[in-house]
């Protein structure tokens, strides 16, 4: 061939331009052989291709701080729901590792959030917490189903006003289930029903503590104003440090967590399989599609915030996948739903995330917190605890 004469493009690359497969912008890095890019971890690929000595670093460091702030957030989502409080943290190391190393997302945090309070807390006062995990273990099921079925890309479809709608939910669902910790009330047993419990707040308004109170405010001024003065110390965590050294060296007469649900355990509980039968399914179906819904949307909801402020593309169906396989191994565990954490993935973004590694390390941070501090955790007063949420 002439010198001059100009070589024909690659066949894989019409017009000559051939494509760096190890640019981030295009689809984070390179996907594994033989596997559907689409049904393939993010942190497989990340991994596969190679991840900065630098950027592991700041993934590390923001592991550890998501890790610190889900601590409250665990605990009491958990609480809010009507479980123990380790129920929570076991949610958080066990679904949230699982779906940090298998999911689609870069940089999402999974654990319990404030999506469920409400679904959650009507099936164990129905069904108690067996039937709790039985509806997990189902909602996880159909969640990977949902994966393999490529309904993920669905969310697109999603109206704006019906997500603004679902997240404003969310926030008057917590507002809701916390007025009981906000202000120390009396009160045997909480009503499901919304209506029900602002009425029965009603009823036992006369039992207000001020001191549990005063400690709810004050975590809340703490989280709002604290970061204006310095980004060092995270909102939440001062405001657990602060209210429970208040409550501890005053001996304030206020709720705590030991007082109310007795000492956390030490070590994760033994997986066992939930008793299935076709009763029992039937039974829980409905409740355990809404878990699924919810949790899809809310995932993937996440996700997508998550690649608009990072500038990725997330794997919407691998999430799925993933957030149903975290879902029942949280099951097996005798955990709660969990599904993407909007703020805590915001949180992680914040610091310097990019891999599913800070997801990892922000289980392992947990699992340390539960097997070294929990009895110092049982001191955490649940009115801190309501203001945090």
């Amino acid at each position: 061939m002439p010198r001059d004469t100009p070589r024909p493009p690659p066949p894989s690359q019409p017009g000559g331009s051939v494509k760096n497969k190890g640019s981030a912008n295009e689809g984070d890095f390179l996907p594994l052989p033989f596997v559907n890019p689409d049904l393939t971890p993010k942190l497989f690929s990340l991994w596969r291709a190679g991840i900065p000595r630098e950027q592991l670093r700041k993934d590390v460091v923001s592991g550890v701080v998501v890790g610190i702030v889900a601590l409250p957030l665990a605990i009491a989502f958990a609480i809010a729901s009507g479980v123990p409080p380790d129920k929570g943290l076991v949610t958080a190391i066990v679904a949230g590792s699982f779906i940090s190393a298998f999911g689609g997302s870069r940089v999402q945090i999974a654990g319990p959030t404030g999506a469920f309070i409400v679904i959650v807390y009507g099936i164990v006062q129905q069904h108690g917490i067996e039937g709790l995990i039985v509806a997990t273990f189902m909602a996880g099921a159909m969640l990977v189903a949902m994966g393999l079925l490529r309904a993920g890309r669905l969310l697109k479809y999603f109206p704006h006003t019906l997500i603004v709608g679902f997240t404003s939910g969310i926030a008057l669902i917590i507002l809701t289930t916390q007025v009981k910790e906000l202000l120390g009330l009396r009160m045997a047993e909480l009503p499901s029903g919304a209506m029900e419990q602002w009425a029965a707040y009603a009823g036992h308004f006369h039992t207000i503590n001020p001191w549990a109170l005063g400690l709810a405010a004050l975590s809340v001024l703490l989280i709002v104003f604290l970061p204006r003065v310095t980004r060092t110390i995270p909102g939440p965590l001062a405001a657990i440090l602060v209210c429970t050294a208040l409550a501890w060296w005053l001996h304030l007469p206020v709720d705590t967590i030991a007082s109310r649900f007795g000492a956390i355990p030490r070590t994760l509980p033994t997986p066992h399989m939930p008793h299935l039968d076709l009763a029992t399914l039937r039974e829980l179906l409905q409740p355990a599609v809404a878990i699924a819904l919810l949790g899809a949307i809310e995932s993937l909801l996440s996700a997508v915030v998550a690649d608009g402020m990072i500038g990725g593309r997330h794997r919407s169906d691998m999430e799925l996948i993933a957030q149903g396989g975290g879902n029942m191994l949280s099951a097996l565990f005798g955990g709660i739903p969990a599904t993407g954490a909007i703020a805590r993935t915001a949180t992680n973004v914040k610091n310097g995330g990019r891999t599913p590694v800070a997801g990892l390390v922000h289980a392992l941070v947990l699992l340390i917190i539960m097997l070294a501090a929990a009895p110092l955790a049982g001191r955490i007063p649940l009115a801190c605890l309501a203001g945090i949420l």
